[in-house]
């Protein structure tokens, strides 16, 4: 059982601006495969650094396409660990709370987090490569990619891959939470995928309190304040709880 330090808990029941980042490791918790794990089956023989590229689209968008669509799945048959619900929790307890998140699975909304800041983007949802138009439906042809019904492109997975920049809306909002938070939590993410591994020593930088959850030691574990190794699903009921009480 984790315990916490009594002034902790007492900083937090004070604190009124909170920020969480969250990264693979929340989502692990509900089964799903991190982006970096070894490939299963057909896909074992790719890296998935070598599908996630506009080059790689524009070499074999069938390949990428159909890699996404299985990740899709997967993301789909996944639940909401008790990790998500208690960060819901928290977006009621702390009057001003941005989740920012790497995550593509949806999960947290899921859940039932509102104010969210998807910085990588999310695997459910599919736009056009040319005009960018969102498609709520596309067809099942198992032999191309499904088209955009307004111009004609190939369509593709909401997401942000290698050598394309981070949707700049976002990024400013995570950025502006940032250095306006008391406390920032960095939640089952390794603190390396930039530049959301900046934000927590931003945070840090303008005088927030930062709180790391995460099964293994990171980049940012000698700079916290406060530490907590283990699963984001039972340290974080246990912290909601406790600020509750």
């Amino acid at each position: 059982m984790t315990t916490f330090p009594p002034e902790l808990i007492q900083l937090l029941k004070k604190s009124t601006r909170v920020v969480a980042l969250t990264g693979a490791g929340v989502s692990q918790e509900s089964g799903l495969r991190t982006f970096r794990d070894a490939q299963a089956g057909l896909w074992a023989q790719y890296r998935p650094e070598d599908l996630a590229t506009p080059g790689a689209f524009a070499r074999d968008p069938k390949l990428v396409w159909d890699w996404y669509a299985s990740r899709r799945e997967s993301a789909k048959g996944a639940l909401p660990n008790a990790g998500h619900y208690a960060l819901v929790e928290m977006e009621k307890i702390f009057p001003e709370f941005t989740l920012i998140t790497q995550n593509v699975d949806g999960l947290h909304r899921m859940a039932g987090s509102k104010n969210i800041l998807e910085l990588h983007g999310n695997i459910l949802n599919v736009r056009c490569s040319e005009c960018g138009t969102f498609a709520e439906t596309w067809g099942d042809d198992l032999k191309s990619v499904p088209r955009c019904e307004k111009c004609n492109g190939l369509l593709r997975p909401d997401v942000v891959w290698f050598e394309e920049s981070l949707p700049r809306a976002q990024l400013d909002a995570a950025i502006n939470a940032t250095h306006t938070c008391q406390v920032f939590f960095s939640i089952g993410t390794s603190g390396v995928v930039q530049p959301a591994a900046a934000l927590a020593h931003a945070a840090r930088t303008d005088g927030a309190v930062v709180i790391e959850i995460n099964a293994e030691p990171t980049p940012l574990t000698e700079k916290v304040d406060f530490l907590f190794h283990g699963k984001s699903g039972e340290i974080l009921p246990a912290l909601v709880n406790a600020i509750s009480a």
